[in-house]
């Protein structure tokens, strides 16, 4: 894991070179002092020598000058380091995330994933800066020190170091104690993420339900979770930092009590004693650093390791045959499919959204997929642009595998209008463009005009610069389709899926909407998913599917006529 970490210090290798030179350069001004001020103490004030009192006096203070600037810029430029590290981070686990199967997000809370990439890379950015900044300049204070006390005393040296392999010893023994349980704090802590995202988000919803308090017990458990799991973090941390702390007090009484005997039997004098003091205080100094930094480390190691949790996620495979295409016809054909959701099996409990389902579908034509709740009718509207994996069986367009295409030219060619829409949050325009974000404001305006909102657009004080707010708060459910469908126009693909993309209009805006959309479908294959059969009527032909797989496949008329499952539905819809 060191290995992998370090990495991401390549790219900034001179500016954390410069750091590091600083912070040594401003670990070697601290060993100064206490040699200068052992010169004072026995030779400078006993003799009276005012002058080089005063030029010593002048050194250290250019010492400390120059150690002032060396800290400037370590706290400066090497937090820098750190978050640049942090960028080059989440932006490499965004472009992952982009890349990763549907299913990862199926099974994974937003909140969830938002916290390992702000809070996790946080505290990564943190322990990228401190952490070798620190190692290294305790590792040249320890190893100065112990060099500067050798000088003064070699016998008192050994005595004092002969405590630190306890004092590793113990560091060594809670180490894996905080590591767990700072793990699990970092666990609760995105369960709290993801509660307060999906409160938010659904706050019109637990309102008009009258479920506030419900969504508030249900945080209050998570937090309490986080509050418990916090505070066996704090317990693992209070055991190590009283321990550490007893150790470095212990440290320090050995030295004045050993010290004091050897000023006693003359082996050391009074400058001596007092240098060999100071040298101590510097000594436990970095100890303490490491101590304190303890906390940060942990944070930034479990950190590091629930970052390439997400990185472990394999992406989305291309097959080594994939290629590149152009523009798709449209002709579509079904092999034997069979497919279910991950982690579900073929128990009685789990069994397959698609069974051995086959089918062909004409290009340019006008397909309708009718049938009950549960059929597989939006799943099937999933599989063509390859969202998820099937079991087995095969899925072609224009007699091609779609296994065989590259995913971005499969989907470039694939037009979608969900019943679900999702609005990003920005303005109108930018809403519509993603259709095709190289488009012109005049085909920017085309398409809303073709999806029926341009003139509602130009009722609005900005217009098409309008903000629509997170999810599109502020348009109305129809507002908010017709912008879906003003994208579909804009994308102009070969390929048209419809999976109830007039639901949330009313009739009036349906009619208008629905005489744009058969405009659009013409010369394109164009898949409908409808529970309102009098949209799909002119359609050139009508699947209806359930579990069992296509049990009727016909014209509106011809189905009508057979008297099966389609005229019950359609039945249904005029009463």
């Amino acid at each position: 894991m060191l290995k992998r970490f370090a990495a991401y210090y390549r790219p900034h290798w001179k500016l954390f070179t410069f750091d590091m030179v600083c912070a040594f350069l401003a670990a070697v001004c601290d060993l100064f002092y206490p040699l200068i001020a052992k010169d004072i103490i026995n030779d400078y004030v006993p003799n009276q020598n005012m002058r080089l009192l005063l030029v010593w006096a002048a050194v250290l203070l250019g010492i400390y000058l120059f150690k002032a600037v060396l800290t400037y810029i370590v706290q400066y430029w090497g937090h820098i380091v750190g978050v640049r590290i942090q960028g080059d981070m989440r932006e490499k686990m965004f472009r992952h995330l982009q890349k990763l199967p549907f299913a990862f997000f199926d099974e994974n809370k937003t909140g969830t994933i938002m916290s390992r990439m702000i809070n996790d890379l946080m505290d990564i950015s943190e322990l990228a800066h401190h952490g070798p900044e620190d190692l290294f300049i305790s590792v040249i204070q320890l190893a100065g020190a112990f060099v500067m006390l050798c000088t003064i005393n070699v016998p008192l040296t050994l005595i004092v170091f002969a405590v630190l392999p306890f004092i590793v010893f113990f560091a060594q023994k809670t180490r894996h104690m905080m590591k767990d349980a700072f793990r699990e704090t970092r666990v609760e802590m995105a369960e709290i993420n993801a509660n307060i995202e999906t409160a938010i988000a659904g706050i019109r919803v637990s309102r008009s339900y009258t479920a506030d308090a419900h969504e508030t017990n249900k945080f209050v458990r998570a937090n309490q979770r986080f509050k418990v799991a916090r505070g066996r973090a704090y317990r693992s941390m209070g055991v190590f930092f009283s321990g550490m702390g007893f150790m470095m007090d212990f440290l320090y009484l050995l030295v004045l009590f050993a010290g004091g005997l050897f000023f006693f039997k003359g082996w050391i004098n009074t400058g001596e004693f007092a240098a060999y003091l100071l040298y101590i205080s510097m000594f436990l100094k970095p100890i303490q650093k490491l101590v304190n930094i303890f906390e940060q480390l942990q944070n930034g190691i479990t950190g590091f390791q629930r970052y390439e949790e997400i990185l472990a996620q394999e992406p989305e495979a291309e097959s080594p045959e994939a290629e590149e295409v152009d523009t798709l016809y449209g002709e579509i054909d079904f092999d034997h499919v069979t497919f279910r959701y991950e982690n579900s099996d073929a128990s009685e409990d789990h069994k397959d959204v698609i069974h051995d389902l086959s089918f062909h579908l004409e290009p340019g034509k006008m397909v309708a997929f009718v049938g009950p709740s549960g059929g597989g009718k939006t799943t099937v509207c999933h599989l063509i642009p390859r969202f998820y994996e099937i079991q087995s069986g095969s899925i072609a367009i224009d007699g091609r595998d779609i296994r065989n295409i590259s995913r971005f030219s499969l989907r470039k060619n694939i037009g979608m209008v969900a019943q679900d829409v999702f609005i990003f949050d920005g303005t109108i325009r930018e809403n519509i463009a993603y259709g095709d974000l190289d488009a012109t404001e005049e085909q920017i305006i085309d398409a809303a005009k073709k999806a029926r909102i341009h003139d509602y657009i130009l009722t609005l004080e900005e217009g098409y610069d309008t903000q629509v707010g997170e999810r599109g708060v502020r348009l109305s459910g129809g507002q908010k389709q017709r912008l879906s469908i003003a994208r579909a126009f804009l994308k102009n693909p070969p390929i048209l899926i419809l999976d109830e993309a007039t639901s949330a209009l009313d009739n009036m805006t349906e009619m208008q909407i629905q005489e744009s959309l058969e405009e659009l479908s013409q010369g394109r294959t164009t898949l409908v998913v409808a529970h309102r059969l009098s949209t799909i009527k002119n359609a050139d032909e009508i699947l209806v599917l359930t579990d069992k797989g296509i049990e009727e496949r016909g014209s509106h008329e011809a189905l009508l006529e057979h008297n099966g499952l389609y005229a019950k539905l359609y039945q249904y819809t005029l009463l």
